[in-house]
């Protein structure tokens, strides 16, 4: 077996993990504020950091170079992860990752006044196609819009926002900042705000929680590997798998049907997300990480974030 083809298969089941993840967090949702499993999602997440806190061998302290960008960057995951989760409770599974997979679309726009990157008609074209495929799933008009899509929208936007700041100061702060900030702030936050939501969680709901964590992490494990074992371009697209096991996992088990229109505005987000991975993929097409390096999953601020554990484990190398 090819080495591209390990790294896809590893992907492929790191996919498969995080949408069980994202299932765990639809059932609680039906009985918990994102507030509370947000809180205690980060609270399991804390022995991980800590593992990585002490296998760091880099220089430094937890000071942000960068403390303005650092904020915002902060500020946005938080927003992210309370969106996210909110969009899972109350949505289909299939309609919430069509909507999240226009990140990557998003991200391109953000890398013109962020980074400065010169982005030419093709991935112009192929964003615009992609944002329509969104309006295909939301569908304005023809179907109320609930605060759940506003939520996914909010999730999309704030995670592509959080992943364009990595790339202006990820080559200057510390991996491990970057990790431990959002999670600090989710922590403090979603502390300060659980008093109003909480409700009592039997131990089955608390090991739903940490079973999430122990998932978060043995996916992102996987992801690594698979970039090891593979080429980015191959392993990335693997990520939209999970709109395949959102389906599966959402008529299975939340009786949900997907419409038409949210299988013809995911396939449209998707081609025109493949497209810009691809494309970028190519020698000197981006001037900038291009999205197929860094975009993998939401970044919520619960758990570790995948890109910057496999640019830790290449600094090492």
């Amino acid at each position: 077996m090819g080495s591209n083809t390990t790294g896809a298969l590893l992907a492929l089941l790191a996919f498969a993990i995080f949408a069980t993840h994202d299932v765990i967090v639809k059932i609680l949702g039906a009985n918990y504020s994102p507030i509370q499993i947000i809180f205690f999602s980060v609270l399991f997440g804390f022995p991980w950091v800590t593992l990585m806190l002490i296998r760091d061998a880099s220089s430094g302290n937890l000071r942000p170079r960068h403390p303005y960008w650092t904020a915002f960057r902060t500020l946005a995951t938080t927003l992210t992860g309370v969106s996210a989760y909110y969009a899972f409770s109350t949505l289909p599974l299939a309609q919430v990752y069509a909507i999240l997979f226009a990140t990557p679309l998003l991200i391109t726009i953000f890398a013109i006044p962020i980074l400065g990157e010169t982005v030419r008609i093709r991935r112009w074209v192929a964003v615009l196609v992609g944002l329509g495929g969104v309006l295909v799933v939301l569908k304005p008009g023809a179907q109320d819009l609930t605060l759940g899509h506003a939520a996914a929208l909010v999730a999309a936007f704030g995670s592509a926002f959080a992943s364009i700041i990595v790339r202006k100061i990820g080559k200057d702060e510390r991996s491990v900042v970057l990790l431990i900030f959002p999670m600090m702030s989710n922590f403090v936050v979603m502390g300060a705000l659980l008093g109003f939501v909480y409700k009592p969680m039997p131990v089955e709901h608390m090991g739903g929680i940490a079973l999430m964590s122990l998932m978060a992490l043995l996916g992102s494990a996987l992801v690594i590997a698979a970039y090891k074992a593979g080429e980015a371009v191959i392993v990335a697209p693997m990520q939209y798998s999970q709109i395949i096991w959102a389906t599966l996992f959402g008529a299975l088990l939340f009786n949900e049907t997907i419409e038409r229109a949210t299988i013809l505005g995911a396939v449209i987000i998707i081609g025109s997300g493949l497209y810009i991975v691809l494309r970028e993929g190519r020698a000197n097409a981006s001037e900038n990480t291009p999205v197929l390096r860094t975009r993998t999953r939401t970044e919520t601020g619960t758990s570790l974030r995948i890109g910057l554990l496999i640019r830790a484990r290449k600094k090492r190398e």
